[in-house]
């Protein structure tokens, strides 16, 4: 009996028992969708939690303060001090320090309400440099941004987040226009392009101005105390570089170890493997749980080829008894059960195709699918189907032809 013969006897026997076949392969094609999709959308978590880093600028290095601790003893939160200097940021600046730092932008915050005539919002201030904006890999959508002149002479100008402004200015042009911060006037020259969230914060609420007038007028207190130094490297193999550079620098003029460091340096990479981390674990249980349907399916399969071993006892003694060899035999019931996993398969194949174009409009999460996932889910079918239809088929190949005969 040639292969191609078993094939076609196969086929036949699938499509004599269409419903039962049908039902059969319904548990792989579920199985294979559910993985599919699983491992699609934990993918696509971590590819939108990686852009959405990104956007935060090129090639970045953040550095924070460390924690304070109060006169009763009681320590804040990572952050919660006021080591960083515009000085730290000068430090960082001087390439004889820092070869391998492209820019620096030290940068403080804090949440001020903003009034534009009878309209009021409120905001995050920012007080930075004219380098912020390459830094952080901002763009304007209209006007510009502040001058180191401006730093320098402290200027009352401020540049709005797309958010902040559509909410103070409706439809109008702000470009010009004098809003308030606090109680100090300042004139409107620039609107930063739209960039949306980032790690769960609007990008676009925001009001920019020069690091000394944030100084001066919003939060005198805070005198050269910067909340953030932002540092770009010169390019992603320089970050490593960077990173040691911008470390080093700070500890030699603060004065400290690297185990009593009042401040920490973190990259892009270090904040996108956090921020993954979760949801790769979760992706794994989900796909763990997902799996055990294939293995529910594979369970179907053998179950339907006992049954049909079962049902087709007197055909099989009739092949024996004709010349079929063990082997024959075997290898038709393998046939058989190989082509219920491989059905299964493709059709979870297009499940989770149509459920990954379906999806990501439904719960405005992207899905990635890959062709090494899809091929890989339809060779784990092939394997349910054979594994699954291994006992079966050496039942049916150990059958003897004259108990096989006699059995009705």
């Amino acid at each position: 009996m040639t292969w191609t013969e078993t094939l076609r006897t196969a086929l036949e026997a699938i499509r004599a028992r269409r419903m039962r076949s049908a039902l059969t392969t319904l548990g792989i094609l579920i199985g294979i969708a559910a993985v599919m999709l699983t491992v699609g959308l934990g993918q696509g978590a971590q590819k939108q939690v990686a852009s959405q880093i990104d956007k935060l600028g090129s090639n970045l290095l953040i550095v924070s303060p460390g924690s304070s601790t109060s006169t009763t003893g009681i320590r804040g939160g990572r952050g919660s001090a006021t080591t960083l200097t515009t000085a730290d940021a000068a430090t960082l600046s001087d390439d004889r320090v820092a070869p391998d730092v492209e820019a620096v932008a030290p940068q403080s915050s804090t949440s001020q309400s903003l009034t534009a005539a009878s309209t009021n919002w409120t905001t995050s201030v920012v007080g930075t440099t004219p380098s912020w904006v390459q830094v952080r890999a901002r763009t304007l959508a209209s006007g510009r941004f502040f001058t180191d002149g401006e730093v320098d002479s402290a200027q009352p100008v401020v540049v709005l987040g797309a958010t902040t402004a559509q909410e103070l200015f409706n439809r109008q042009d702000p470009v010009g226009q004098t809003v308030t911060i606090g109680s100090q006037p300042f004139t409107v020259i620039g609107v930063l392009a739209e960039l949306g969230s980032t790690v769960g914060e609007d990008q676009d609420d925001q009001a920019v101005i020069p690091a000394t007038t944030y100084a001066t007028l919003i939060s005198p207190s805070s005198g050269t105390s910067v909340s953030t130094i932002y540092v770009e490297a010169r390019d992603e193999k320089s970050l490593s570089a960077a990173y040691q550079e911008t470390s080093n620098a700070l500890l030699t003029s603060h004065g400290v170890t690297s185990a009593t460091a009042d401040f920490t340096v973190s990259s892009q990479q270090s904040i996108v493997e956090t921020a993954t981390s979760t949801s790769r674990t979760l992706t794994v249980l989900l796909a763990g749980i997902a799996a055990i349907s294939l293995l529910v399916g594979g369970i179907g399969v053998m179950n339907i080829m006992l049954v049909s071993v079962t049902e087709r006892i007197r055909e099989i003694g009739l092949r024996k008894a004709l010349g079929a060899t063990p082997r024959v035999i075997l290898r038709q019931f393998l046939t058989e059960a190989s082509l219920l996993g491989l059905a299964g398969g493709l059709l979870g194949l297009v499940l989770g195709g149509v459920g990954a174009a379906v999806l990501p409009s439904l719960i405005d999460q992207p899905v990635t699918l890959s062709a090494t996932a899809a091929l890989l889910a339809l060779v784990i079918s092939l394997l349910i189907g054979v594994v699954a239809g291994v006992y079966p088929a050496g039942r049916a190949a150990r059958l003897s032809p004259i108990d096989a005969l006699r059995s009705e």
